[in-house]
């Protein structure tokens, strides 16, 4: 893999990845822009002690351009985008309109007034285009395409984690119109939080009392116990597996877990890493086929890894799932699920994990 950084023209960083190593990236980004100012603040509740990220700046940003006007396309054609090249295999760059960013710190007073908690929103906020085809999405990446996004997250993972301040590193990606996505280029988003995430606190604590009460992993013994009864199972490799949770909350929801657990991503062997794209990319294409080709499925696909200072009990897995119900029908959070945080799944796991084996190829 070849790595290559530069610069666009108001100072973000932007990152070429190239499976071959004579790759020409000496392209200048020749707009007028102008430095973006970062005014995040992350906000504790008093009430939950979770920790809300408020960035009013990004009410302007970029919203369902055209297609000849898409910003994550390469520049071609005297037209301008946020990658100077005119082609490209995998592109990462530092967001335009962050949520968090380093700068912060410069702009953001901190307040501990009591029930106050504030705090500047100091992190990174990175774009991650998996292709520079505007039509493809990542299910249409070849095996090689997607080793290489896998290779772009670990580095990022890397880096990111070496920030100071920085308290866990979120890869993610949001597919399609229903789930607010608003630029329509095959991209996903990693999140350098200065703070651990809601969701991932409340897991490390029942791995926690788990241990307690056991002495063993939790994530471990969930794998296992899918296994043993497997009922709800995917699709099973020789380092991967990927199972419907017993409990999903989602009307399709697949988790994918190497079988050896590790903290995140810069852990996997090689032989884990190789065997990825292949099971991953059949996850991508049968949740396409869930509903009989009708339209491409949204989904969020979210990398769970381990913080910087929570690793010992913590399992690197990715949690694939849809808000589509079925045809023509969606997964909407209303009052129960957003009011109180109690979901309620329309399909059972044991159902879903079978459809999901029945639209194999």
């Amino acid at each position: 893999m070849q790595k290559t950084t530069t610069k666009l023209a108001d100072g973000r960083e932007l990152i070429y990845f190239d499976t071959e190593e004579s790759a020409d990236r000496a392209y200048t980004d020749l707009r007028p822009l102008e430095a973006t100012t970062a005014l995040s603040e992350v906000r504790r509740d008093p009430v939950t002690g979770d920790h809300v990220t408020v960035a009013a700046h990004r009410q302007g940003r970029i919203y369902h351009p055209p297609a000849d006007e898409c910003p994550l396309c390469p520049s071609r054609d005297g037209r301008s985008s946020e990658i100077p090249a005119p082609d490209y295999e995998v592109a990462v760059f530092e967001n335009r309109f962050p949520s968090l960013a380093l700068g912060a710190a410069a702009e953001v007073l901190p307040d501990v007034t009591p029930l106050r908690e504030l705090t500047p929103g100091v992190g990174r906020c990175e774009v991650v285009c998996f292709t520079s085809d505007h039509d493809a999405s990542f299910a249409d990446l070849s095996e090689s395409g997607a080793r290489l996004v896998l290779d772009a997250w670990t580095d990022r993972t890397a880096e990111l984690s070496a920030l100071p301040g920085v308290e866990q590193v979120y890869c993610f990606e949001n597919r399609g119109a229903e789930i607010g996505v608003t630029l329509a280029h095959s991209h996903g988003q990693i999140y350098a939080f200065p703070f651990v995430t809601p969701r991932t606190v409340r897991m490390l604590a029942r791995a926690d009392e788990h241990r307690a009460a056991t002495g063993r992993n939790l994530f471990e013994d969930v794998l296992a116990a899918e296994l043993a009864d497997p009922v709800r199972v995917v699709l099973r490799g020789e380092h991967w597996t990927a199972f419907v949770p017993f409990a999903a909350r989602w009307p399709y929801e697949v988790h994918l877990y190497p079988n050896r657990r590790v903290a995140d991503l810069t852990e996997l062997t090689e032989p884990e890493r190789a065997e990825f794209p292949g099971i991953y990319l059949e996850l991508l294409r049968r949740f396409d086929r869930l509903f009989d080709g009708s339209a491409p499925t949204p989904y969020i696909a979210a990398w769970h890894q381990a913080p910087a200072r929570h690793r010992t009990e913590a399992a690197l897995h990715l949690e694939l799932f849809t808000i589509r119900r079925t045809v023509g029908k969606l997964k909407f959070l209303a009052g129960v699920e957003s009011g109180m945080d109690a979901f309620i799944n329309d399909v059972s796991p044991e159902s879903a994990a079978h459809r999901l084996r029945e639209v194999a190829t």
